[in-house]
């Protein structure tokens, strides 16, 4: 389990149309958004990416860079940065499994074809949305087993409305006997 405060798995990944991405050597003034998504097979993911496509000017105004990142191959995960439309939003792809569980992900097993025709992997992992700060450690982590009910990116963005001017602290952190 990722625990607030504390340094996050390292993440190395190509990018769809940006090179390569890797969160040691980002460099953002606050925090860089991930946000893992199901794959290409997922119509919910593209409703989620389309919003955050639409907004990642606003994080950027905070500071914040972004990027949405699937264990999918190249060319599916162009596959949905067309889908989107993306002109903001670095889509990353190739992320590991095992990078994903490090990550905390709940992986899923295939169940065929998805209500949108597009066959699901053999194995993918679940959504989750994390704020890392530039010193590599966690900020805010959210992970779901399901593709419904994630974080709500203008919640998020007033969240650090809050968070960045008055240097709110990560919460969360205590791993102590309770």
């Amino acid at each position: 389990m990722l625990l607030p405060r504390l340094p996050v798995p390292a993440l190395a990944v190509d990018t769809v149309a940006h090179g390569a991405f890797d969160l040691s050597t980002e460099t953002t003034e606050n925090f860089t958004l991930v946000v893992f998504y199901r794959g290409l097979h997922c119509p919910l993911c593209a409703k989620y990416l389309l919003e955050l496509e639409r907004l990642v000017p606003e994080f950027e105004k905070r500071g914040v860079s972004v990027i949405a990142l699937s264990s999918d191959d190249a060319e599916r995960a162009a596959a949905m940065a067309r889908k989107v439309g993306a002109t903001h939003l670095r889509f990353g792809y190739g992320v590991a499994l095992s990078s994903a569980k490090e990550w905390g992900l709940y992986i899923s097993s295939s169940r065929g074809l998805t209500s949108i025709g597009i066959e699901e992997p053999a194995l993918f992992a679940e959504p989750g949305v994390f704020l890392v700060r530039p010193d590599g450690t966690l900020f805010y982590g959210a992970v779901q087993t399901m593709p419904f009910a994630r974080p709500n990116f203008n919640d998020l963005l007033g969240g650090l409305d809050f968070a960045i001017p008055s240097n709110y602290p990560a919460r969360g952190e205590y791993s102590g006997p309770v």
